[in-house]
């Protein structure tokens, strides 16, 4: 098969996928965003996928979202790694949305960075939601900590919460952390505080979006599941 055959076959079986998926939890199936996740993977194929339709695309590393940047048109770009204070000023004109932020110090560089270009950036808080010592993410109980630091925060607005669950083979198991990811979010946005608008709960990957889902996602984040697996 070529890649474009290959692209195409697994696009239609995610989007059957999420379509069992909110049908099973009385969803609406246009209400998922898929975010076409492109570590390591050549402008070639990520042009494939945007003539099916998927234009935003999630990147882990600001130096291959700087590489391939220029050569995809009319896309749109998420950063979904851990990013490094660093690296924020090379990315910060260049994506819609930061997904990964997890700590009080990438806030502050990236707030920073934004005023200086004169843009508000919308972030996502990365949450790690099963306390794995191997994740990034801030914990549970940190959460309203950083949600009033946001207030002085003017050029960033808080979009939500994203999470990674853990890797196990009946999926089944990542029910509670994503159901318990939706109750996070819904209690934040009942706050109705200045600079924090809740739109978006990123969370499941190849091997459980069905599951993340039906359990509250609106916005997942496929790569494996898209382009095959990858030869690193």
């Amino acid at each position: 098969m070529t890649d474009r055959e290959i692209i195409k076959k697994n696009l239609e079986e995610i989007n059957n996928n999420i379509e069992k998926a909110c049908l099973k939890a009385g969803r609406k199936s246009s209400d998922i965003q898929i975010i076409g996740v492109t570590k390591t993977i050549d402008i070639e194929r990520i042009n494939i996928l945007k003539d099916f339709g998927i234009k935003t695309f999630g990147e882990n590393k600001a130096q291959e979202l700087l590489e391939k940047y220029d050569s995809i048109q009319d896309a749109s770009w998420h950063f979904i790694g851990n990013l490094q204070t660093n690296k924020v000023k090379y990315i910060i004109d260049k994506v819609e949305l930061i997904q990964s932020v997890n700590s009080l110090k990438l806030l502050n560089e990236i707030n920073k960075r934004a005023f200086n270009i004169n843009k508000n950036i919308p972030i996502l808080l990365e949450i790690n939601i099963a306390n794995e010592p191997s994740k990034n993410g801030i914990k549970e109980e940190e959460i309203p900590f950083f949600l009033e630091n946001m207030q002085s925060f003017k050029n960033i607005t808080l979009n939500g919460l994203m999470c990674i669950a853990p890797f196990v083979e009946n999926i089944e198991q990542n029910a509670q952390y994503f159901r318990k990811m939706r109750k996070l979010f819904v209690d934040i946005k009942a706050k109705n505080k200045d600079n924090i608008n809740m739109r978006y709960l990123s969370m499941g990957m190849t091997n459980d979006y069905s599951i993340a889902i039906e359990e509250g996602a609106n916005m997942i984040r496929i790569g494996t599941g898209i382009f095959g697996k990858r030869n690193y």
